[in-house]
């Protein structure tokens, strides 16, 4: 069973930024594809940005394109969602998921094997 523990989060103002860590509990970490996700309070659950486990292709949203950057380090078990100039339609929980094995999709929850346990993400104006 993977466990996957988030840290960062907060409570910042538009503009400012933050960034989010997902550590795995696995070592077999290195060979997940990963994303973030995130759920606005009376929203369904959106797509942010993917990464395959090697990094060699990664997608980020249109909404979020430029401002946010997905990494992450194997070495480490941690996935990062780098976020900048944070904006208050970015409110939102912010989950990381575990793909065990890439079949081609990735923007659907559904597509995920293992969650973390959400962190919140505020932005006043």
């Amino acid at each position: 069973q993977v466990q996957l523990v988030q840290s960062g989060g907060g409570l910042v103002q538009a503009g400012d930024s933050l960034r989010l860590s997902c550590a795995a509990s696995e070592h077999t970490f290195s060979t997940y594809a990963m994303s973030w996700f995130r759920q606005a309070p009376g929203k369904e659950r959106e797509f942010v940005s993917f990464m395959t486990w090697t990094g060699g292709f990664t997608d980020v949203e249109d909404s979020v394109k430029g401002r946010f950057s997905i990494s992450r380090d194997n070495a480490k078990n941690t996935l990062y969602l780098q976020m900048y100039s944070l904006k208050p339609e970015d409110t939102a929980v912010y989950y990381c998921a575990a793909m065990l094995a890439w079949g081609g999709h990735y923007r659907d929850p559904s597509d995920y094997d293992y969650w973390g346990q959400g962190t919140q993400v505020s932005v006043s104006s």
